[in-house]
């Protein structure tokens, strides 16, 4: 195959994102189960939830990027923030729901024990029929893995061993697993998920050897982080080059950028601007994109205003068609 040779790919999706958090106590959840509720019946492709554990009290290392945060960012809450266990959320809403995806941006998975958390989510995509994306990361927070009894120092061999068991039990019955930390044999661990290849899982990082490396490993997805949050490009062509250097067709690899959202001067999402970027980071290969818009608080105007975004998305996508090279250069 020469490098003239293009694979088509499907048409990008809308993926919105969810504050599963408040910065005090809400005294209810209903307006999180709403915008799930709206989003799905509009036709947004996917929701997004995201993880904390537990806080310590040295919010200001989000700012630091050497730690896993971001350069310049800041913890959208304090210690004694509200945040719900995205897991457990999904699971709520999947019963709510019936055709939206449900995914994790992001999980910490090296903070639940591997056995327990491929249970879990195999569970959870059973459930939803087949719906659970499952959005990874390392995080930034020494204290979330010291209150687990685990060395934040070796979050990311944590986050691989705890990746290489999940898909172990996903995929096998019965199921063998060996390394350093683990020996295990002739294990079933039933329902498997929908997908044979097991729950999708999305890999979030700034791109470097190491996240390259488990992306090729584990990856359905790739999750920007930092500077290449709102836009990804620089990192796509050596994602592909890494993917193909695996042996692995990048065409329908996912990749997730956020979209800024930009506002009218009445506090409402200005659609034009804020989905500009849409087409040029589409044809440099973004499959998804994520926005958390200003959004109404009666369901009835609530669901319009998604219609009306769902709607302006797909007249900037659906006359789109993307092709990517098989063989990047």
């Amino acid at each position: 195959m020469s490098n003239d040779e293009i694979n088509e790919v499907s048409p990008p999706k809308l993926a919105l994102g969810l504050h599963n958090w408040a910065i005090e106590d809400p005294g209810s959840w209903r307006h999180l189960f709403d915008r799930a509720i709206a989003a799905d019946r509009a036709g947004v492709d996917q929701i997004v939830v995201s993880d904390h554990v537990v806080f310590g009290e040295n919010l200001e290392a989000y700012a630091r990027s050497e730690l896993g945060g971001r350069d310049g960012g800041k913890q959208p809450t304090g210690p004694d923030g509200q945040w719900l266990e995205p897991l457990t959320v999904l699971s709520v809403i999947a019963g709510m729901t019936s055709r939206i995806r449900l995914s994790t941006g992001i999980l910490l998975a090296a903070l639940r024990r591997p056995v327990v958390l491929a249970k879990t989510t195999a569970t959870l995509d059973v459930l939803s029929g087949g719906r659970l994306d499952l959005g990874v990361g390392i995080g930034w927070q020494k204290e979330e893995y010291e209150a687990a009894g685990l060395s934040f120092k070796d979050r990311g061999r944590l986050l691989d061993h705890t990746l290489a068991v999940c898909q172990v039990l996903w995929r096998n019955s019965p199921a063998r697993f060996d390394s350093d930390d683990l020996h295990f044999d002739r294990i079933h661990c039933i329902p498997h998920p929908v997908n044979p290849d097991g729950v999708p899982v999305w890999v979030s990082g700034t791109i470097n050897d190491r996240v390259l490396k488990r992306v090729v490993r584990f990856g359905s997805g790739w999750i920007p982080w930092g500077p290449l949050t709102n836009d990804p490009t620089p990192g796509i062509g050596p994602l592909r080059r890494a993917l193909l250097l695996a042996g692995r067709d990048p065409t329908g690899f996912s990749i997730r950028a956020n979209l800024a959202v930009e506002t009218t001067s009445d506090g409402r999402i200005d659609l034009a601007k804020t989905l500009r970027p849409v087409p040029r980071l589409a044809d440099a290969g973004v499959t998804h994109f994520q926005l958390s818009p200003p959004l109404p608080s009666d369901f009835d105007d609530l669901y319009d205003c998604l219609l009306d975004v769902v709607a302006s998305f797909r007249t900037v996508t659906d006359q789109f068609q993307r092709t990517v090279p098989a063989f990047p250069n």
